[in-house]
């Protein structure tokens, strides 16, 4: 199944650089999915931006990195090794590495998700 027919887009060119953007208004939602556009992809880690139309989430995970997730519009459920956190736009949460984690939706959102991979050697 490509990410067409999971309803997941994903734009992988970084913003340009030098140039100050309104992080809230890069990026747009779309019907039944869930958008993500990469702000910067480094081997050391990535900044991505996601919107999430009403009913889309993630799946469990785990990831062996640190992530930190920062709401910037509307609120979203993260659920952190099975302990539910609401957050609303301007709060966010680090997820520790090596813990399951998923998002459940609380209608549209738009969340910044940053993943630090070094000390993990």
């Amino acid at each position: 199944m490509d990410e067409k027919d999971t309803g997941k887009r994903t734009v992988e060119t970084e913003l340009e650089k030098s140039i100050s953007h309104i992080i809230v208004e890069i990026i747009e939602y779309m019907a039944n999915s869930v958008v993500i556009k990469t702000i910067i992809k480094k081997s050391t880690g990535n900044i991505s931006i996601m919107s999430f139309d009403s009913g889309e989430g993630l799946t469990e995970k785990t990831s062996p990195f640190d992530t930190f997730i920062q709401i910037i519009e509307g609120k979203a459920e993260i659920v952190i090794d099975k302990i539910p956190h609401l957050l609303q736009s301007g709060m966010g949460i680090t997820i520790p590495a090596h813990t399951a984690n998923f998002i459940n939706p609380n209608g549209r959102f738009k969340m910044i998700s940053t993943i630090i991979k070094s000390g993990y050697e």
